[in-house]
């Protein structure tokens, strides 16, 4: 029997049996290696993947391959001891984080892979956050033991420091580097020893060796104590020096994991395949499933009140699409977590964020790439969707009957844009055809026309992020582009409130135009947005007119008045106006909307807006001084300095105008021992003087 119509023949499991989870780290901790080991070790394959080769299972993309990163979140489903696993393995580079926001939404579990030299490094931080604004509960997979430098304690302690986390040591290491060789149970008081076997399939358990036992016995204890706080009945029996058994410790900890008062913590090293079975059982005794969580809370979109559906097979059809892929074969797949009922294929579904119902045509289970169809798809299930022509990333389907929506997902905004034009005439039709089928799976991928140039701009995360689309449209559509130098994404705002009048009158012989409206302009925090308020008292402006005058205003808006960017993190409030029985129109009120935005922003005081970076400089010591002068020399904000072995590490803000070609230069600053980590901070002002330079280009 082939193993995926073994998949299919199991998929029936209750759903305390299933368990949704994602592989999250930083870049180059292991991730896709992780879950390499993890698909061999559940028998999902029969070769254990690896990433120098181009052979893993999970970076199935050509560019994947050829750089050794993974770029888009990939879904499979295995089993471990009649656990049936739907795992999605996410990118760890910052350029891709919509990638693993996404993922995190709709997972009710995760692993975090650190690395043991490295410890919680930037992106680190960012995807424990990540995880902490869905509320999902995780273990830490310390990785890499096998390396230089690897320190277990430390990387407890940073998780414990940084992270803000409660970490429960389950497993202490037997070794270290070229040393290590397995790790020690603590709940069993048993070693647990990879010997000669390649593949690490086998395992030895052993009696703790002398020199480990008195470390051992400490660490248990101190494991005990943790998992005994957050129980009262356990905490009584402690506190009265009364035994506690494995069983008992087991089921307050999964109680304590699940509610995230505590982490679980293990170690090993997935590249030589040590430390990954022990992973696999946590994830089935620690970690929920859909069973545990009982019930997922949305809106009624009728009567905005808040709702629950049990996540179970017998409650009404509710699932989440969080991921489009647009494939050659099969046209659009989307990827949709089902939260509770039962979705046969050839049924309709009720997309309750759009109000428009879609046919299901088929239902496939995803094994990274590779699919396999299947009539049925239940509670706790992650499946692909095929037929859906509307639906898009963050979209509930629900029963038409009793629609509902569910949480959406927020996405942060692009801080870099690059100018790109077809090579050919002919090419000029396929290239929106193309950027509109990218924009379409990307939800961080923007792309617009400027009209004044009549070039197309496509604005992305990072350049690593803006290359790799560019390289797919060339590979995946056949595109030739010529390609402009990235640009920063700047925003305009404005510093204070002011009025402003728009009036578009065009009156001649028989029909004319007449739009005439008052508005207050308010400045908004930063990363509020933008805000419109509709204050009309006494019909001054028809009710049908005042989305027009929205309209006009978010026009001008996107055009910008300074520079030619948007505007953003301001508020308006349309609050008077006039119209005429006969020449009012939807299009004079969006003009004269756009008039008055644009004359209330010079008045409001306008300024720039650009993207500052969070900066993470590791160079040796000797070499600290140079790139902190460096960093300073660009508008740089230096935060701190954290020293690591014989490296340090510089924490800093600096705006992303003045780092561009920054590897290059920090290379050449470092004799090119020096690396760098960057990702989107916030938006900053940018100085009256370099406005004024901009201006005067």
């Amino acid at each position: 029997m082939t193993q995926n119509s073994t998949i299919t023949k199991n998929r029936l499991v209750t759903t305390d049996k299933i368990r949704n989870i994602g592989v999250i780290a930083h870049i180059d901790s292991g991730k896709t290696t992780t879950t390499e080991r993890i698909l061999f070790y559940t028998g999902r394959t029969y070769k254990i993947g690896d990433i120098d080769e181009g052979t893993t299972q999970m970076d199935w993309m050509e560019q994947e391959k050829e750089r050794g990163i993974t770029i888009v979140s990939a879904a499979t489903t295995t089993f471990w001891k009649g656990v049936r696993l739907n795992i999605i393995d996410t990118p760890g580079h910052v350029d891709f984080t919509a990638e693993v926001e996404r993922s995190l939404r709709v997972l009710d579990g995760g692993i975090v892979v650190f690395d043991a030299e490295e410890g919680v490094q930037s992106q680190s931080e960012t995807v424990w956050r990540q995880a902490d604004k869905y509320h999902v509960p995780r273990l830490c997979f310390i990785n890499k033991m096998d390396k230089l430098g690897a320190d277990f304690e430390t990387t407890v302690g940073e998780i414990r420091d940084r992270l803000g986390a409660n970490p429960v040591v389950m497993v202490i290491p037997i070794g270290k580097e070229q040393d290590f060789e397995g790790v020690i149970d603590l709940l069993n008081m048993k070693a647990l020893i990879w010997g000669k076997d390649d593949k690490g399939v086998d395992y030895k358990l052993k009696e703790i060796p002398a020199d480990y036992k008195e470390k051992a016995e400490k660490a248990r204890s101190a494991l005990i104590e943790k998992v005994a706080e957050t129980d009262d009945q356990l905490l009584e029996k402690y506190l009265a020096g009364q035994e506690i058994t494995v069983s008992e410790i087991k089921k307050a900890l999964r109680s304590a994991a699940i509610a995230y008062k505590v982490v679980p913590i293990y170690c090993g090293t997935s590249l030589r395949n040590k430390g990954v079975q022990p992973i696999l059982d946590a994830v089935v005794n620690y970690l929920p499933s859909p069973a545990d969580l009982k019930e997922i809370e949305g809106i009624n979109p009728t009567s905005k009140e808040k709702e629950n559906r049990q996540l179970i097979n017998e409650e009404k059809f509710t699932a989440l699409a969080f991921k489009i892929q647009l494939d050659p074969h099969v046209g659009k797949i989307t990827y949709t977590r089902i939260y509770s009922g039962v979705l046969e294929s050839g049924s309709y579904i009720y997309n309750a964020s759009k109000g428009k119902k879609e046919r299901v045509s088929r239902v496939l289970l995803m094994h990274a790439n590779q699919r396999e169809e299947i009539d049925k798809a239940y509670a706790g299930e992650i499946v692909a969707l095929v037929g859906p022509k509307e639906t898009a990333t963050g979209d509930t389907v629900a029963d038409e009957d009793n629609p509902i929506l569910l949480e959406k997902i927020i996405f942060p905004e692009p801080v870099i844009s690059l100018a790109i034009e077809p090579k050919t005439k002919a090419d000029q039709e396929k290239l929106s055809y193309s950027l509109q089928r990218l924009a379409e799976e990307d939800p961080t991928f923007k792309v617009k026309i400027n009209h004044e140039t009549g070039q197309t701009i496509m604005s992305g995360m990072g350049e690593l992020h803006l290359e790799i689309l560019v390289d797919r449209m060339k590979r995946e559509m056949g595109m030739s582009v010529n390609v402009g130098k990235p640009q920063v994404a700047y925003k305009e705002t404005i510093s204070k409130p002011a009025e402003a009048e728009g009036k578009y009158i065009k009156q001649t012989g028989g029909h004319g135009q007449y739009g005439h409206c008052l508005i207050k302009l308010a400045p908004l925090g930063r990363g509020e947005g933008f805000k419109f308020l509709n204050q009309i008292k006494g019909g001054t402006i028809p009710s049908e007119f005042i989305p027009s005058v929205e309209k006009g205003v978010i026009e001008a808006m996107e055009k910008g008045v300074l520079l030619g960017f948007p505007i953003t993190d301001m508020q308006v409030a349309l609050y008077d106006g006039s119209y005429h029985d006969v020449d009012s129109s939807d299009i004079a009120f969006k003009i004269a909307g756009s008039m008055a935005l644009t004359d209330g922003v010079r008045r409001a005081g306008i300024t720039l807006l650009e993207p500052i970076m969070k900066l993470e400089i590791t160079v040796p010591e000797e070499f600290m001084g140079v790139a902190i002068g460096d960093v300073s020399s660009k508008r740089g904000k230096i935060l701190g300095t954290e020293k690591k072995a014989k490296a340090v590490v510089i924490t800093s803000y600096a705006p992303l105008a003045e780092l561009s070609g920054y590897a290059t230069n920090l290379r050449s600053l470092t004799e090119g021992r020096g690396v760098f980590y960057m990702e989107p901070s916030h938006y900053e002002e940018v100085p009256g003087n370099i406005v004024q330079t901009m201006l005067n280009k």
